[in-house]
């Protein structure tokens, strides 16, 4: 097929899918309340225009890919009241401006992707929402569902077609947004993956990401975030990428499982950063002493050598300031008289082992 869309495809009310490719021209027209539309799939065509707001009707809408077309206008916040959206695409396209903050209670009640990847999206990362997005936070049955949509996962384009209803990713990657990571981040305990890379982010890594315990890829590459690696990611124990190249991060690098099997790639162009798997080290790094071979007493020597060289310091430093009290003071009297009685002593058993003058008898 070619051309455009045929207007009547908005107009069939049992109709539950409908995906159509190689098509240009505008979304027009309106999407008749009370239809059974499941899936809408337009990724990958030559689509421009506004974005329809008629699709606020889609009330079984589940999956919704508008990604790879030149769909123009600002963030369709609307669709925040469809609570059966489990998939929202709409990486690049034209979208431009802020993300508004909802005014929804519950926002997104069932998203459990949404990439927005690749557009002109400004001002500061959508908070409200992360704290919001109960499908991200709750357990979910262990079944399928279907998506058909590019997903990058691990910064690798996959073609995903079913998705488990466990399955959580965010990815506002290559856009301008600006400001700091917002700690609700850390309530999203099902997230798979998350992508931030590529904006202006500014602020520290939020420690309450350790919480993301589900987490198997992150990239905040290509932003402006600053100070240390916190230490709490160590614990994402199902974490098998991580990109924090070309921040302005500063300090050691985490230790200590996953961690051990990253390489440099995940940390180039910080120039702050040390530690393994850089060739910078640390200044607080200290090698491990060598262990001694066995039956080699040197450590007991050294240890009875530190103990004489402090009895000699301190003997020494008693010694000095006896010293200075006699002089100060003059002759201690209970001093002399103490020792002079003890010379008196030693002469008298001196004298009394004497052997006498002249000949021995036997």
């Amino acid at each position: 097929m070619s051309g455009t869309i045929p207007k009547c495809f908005e107009n069939f009310s049992y109709l539950s899918v409908l995906d159509l490719g190689n098509l240009h021209g505008s979304i027009s027209g309106t999407f008749v309340e009370g239809n059974s539309l499941s899936r809408l799939d337009l990724s990958g065509n030559h689509l421009e225009g506004p974005f329809p707001r008629s699709l606020i009707n889609c009330s079984k809408l589940a999956v919704l890919n508008l990604g790879n077309n030149m769909i123009n206008g600002s963030f369709p916040y609307w669709l925040e009241n469809l609570a059966k959206l489990r998939v929202l695409v709409l990486r690049g396209n034209r979208f431009s401006g802020p993300i508004p903050t909802s005014k929804v209670q519950f926002p997104f009640l069932g998203l459990l992707v949404i990439d927005l990847s690749h557009n002109d999206f400004t001002g500061p990362l959508p908070a409200r929402y992360f704290q919001q997005f109960q499908a991200m936070m709750k357990e979910e049955s262990v079944e399928y569902y279907e998506v058909y949509v590019t997903i990058t996962i691990k910064g690798v384009d996959f073609e995903v077609i079913k998705v488990l209803y466990i399955f959580a990713m965010i990815d506002l990657s290559n856009n301008q947004f600006k400001g700091e990571i917002s700690e609700n981040i850390g309530g999203l305990q099902h997230l798979k993956g998350l992508n931030f890379s590529h904006n202006y982010l500014t602020g520290h890594i939020p420690q309450t990401m350790g919480n993301l315990s589900n987490l198997e890829w992150l990239d905040l590459s290509s932003n402006k975030l600053v100070g240390g690696i916190p230490e709490q990611l160590v614990d994402l124990t199902f974490l098998e990428v991580i990109n924090l190249s070309f921040n302005d991060l500063t300090g050691p690098i985490p230790k200590g499982k996953q961690f051990n099997t990253f390489g440099i790639e995940s940390y180039e162009g910080n120039l702050g950063l040390c530690g393994f798997p850089l060739p910078k080290g640390c200044a607080n790094d200290i090698a491990p002493p060598l262990p001694l071979p066995e039956g080699d007493h040197s450590a007991h020597v050294i240890f009875e050598w530190n103990i004489v060289l402090m009895g000699y310091a301190s003997g020494l430093v008693a010694g000095v300031a006896m010293g200075y009290i006699a002089f100060q003071t003059g002759k201690p009297q209970w001093f002399v008289t103490m020792v002079e009685a003890k010379q008196r002593k030693m002469g008298k058993r001196s004298m009394r082992i004497r052997p006498p003058k002249g000949p021995s008898r036997i």
